[in-house]
């Protein structure tokens, strides 16, 4: 079953239309990361899908509940962690997360062990009962998602979360996220860092204009654009020139003693490349695989209205 699903939506603000007709499929207990540049509408998308706004056409669910349509419900299922952190600087973490618990009923004895809960799920018991200004950026962003969880939804939607984290405190956060989705939480993830979304996401889609322009796992968006290719190494010159004869539209490095073959990354072509060497007896003394990165899909499939116009 799809945690997630929309058709067709679209969001306009005055004269300026954000979604053209977005439609998405969210697999339950996946993490699906929503990629786009700085007004591409991405978090318009979360904003409807966790009912904060309304969308001006098209119909959508979440965790099986019409968002338009029964928004209470959508609401008591899902968890949002926004680009800036509802933390209450005044408040300890603690404080925070009981009062996280009472909006969500849980009674004085289930959110005080709620929140104990979450103080160890999220390393923050030390911290527990010091205000969260003296928090890093990495604490806070931790309770942030801490009190996200205080009502145990299904599906959390982490808008840009570690935006401004160092490297420590976001590879943190990536570990937390994978606890979160194999205990079946299901993930939609909003990030400009393409290696979250590489690192993490089961499924991505970019978004561009208003509109979905491609969208695969990250294996996938890589070998649509060109640029994959496989190097081989040869031991000698005889078997570098052997190879070139028999691959055509290689490019050679009679210094380095090298063949570079252009390839999607298929393993299948791989397969096929190496079978062909073997059957002309040629030599390889080591191979790698080059494929594109999520940069080069990024810059290759945003920025240029004509050509999402033309898909």
């Amino acid at each position: 079953m799809n945690a997630i699903e929309a058709r067709g939506l679209r969001r306009s603000y005055g004269d300026n239309e954000v979604l053209k007709g977005v439609d998405l499929n969210v697999k339950r207990g996946t993490v699906f990361s929503l990629l786009g540049a700085n007004g591409a509408g991405k978090t318009t998308t979360v904003k409807i899908l966790s009912t904060l706004i309304r969308a001006d056409g098209g119909s959508a669910s979440v965790a099986g509940h019409d968002v338009a349509g029964d928004p209470d419900a959508v609401r008591a299922a899902i968890g949002v962690t926004g680009q800036f952190s509802a933390v209450d600087n005044l408040m300890t973490g603690r404080e925070n997360l009981k009062l996280m618990a009472d909006l969500h009923h849980l009674g004085k004895a289930g959110g005080r062990r709620r929140a104990e809960q979450l103080l160890e799920q999220f390393d923050l018991v030390d911290a527990a009962d010091k205000s969260a200004s003296t928090y890093s950026g990495g604490m806070r962003r931790r309770l942030d998602l801490a009190m996200t969880l205080v009502g145990s939804p299904q599906v959390i939607f982490l808008d840009e979360p570690t935006t401004g984290l160092d490297p420590r405190s976001r590879r943190t956060m990536w570990h937390i996220v994978r606890g979160l989705v194999a205990s079946g939480v299901t993930i939609f993830l909003t990030t400009q860092y393409l290696e979250e979304a590489d690192e993490l996401a089961d499924r991505i889609a970019v978004l561009d204009h208003g509109r979905i322009v491609a969208e695969g796992t990250a294996d996938e968006l890589k070998r649509r654009i060109p640029g994959g290719h496989v190097l081989l190494q040869f031991a000698e010159l005889r078997e570098l020139e052997s190879a070139a004869r028999i691959i055509r539209h290689a490019s050679r490095d009679g210094d380095a003693l090298s063949l570079r073959v252009p390839s999607d990354g298929n393993v299948r072509s791989l397969k096929a490349l190496l079978d062909r060497l073997d059957e002309n007896a040629v030599a390889v003394e080591s191979l790698s695989t080059h494929t594109p990165d999520l940069d080069d899909v990024f810059l290759a499939l945003t920025g240029n209205p004509d050509k999402v116009a033309q898909r």
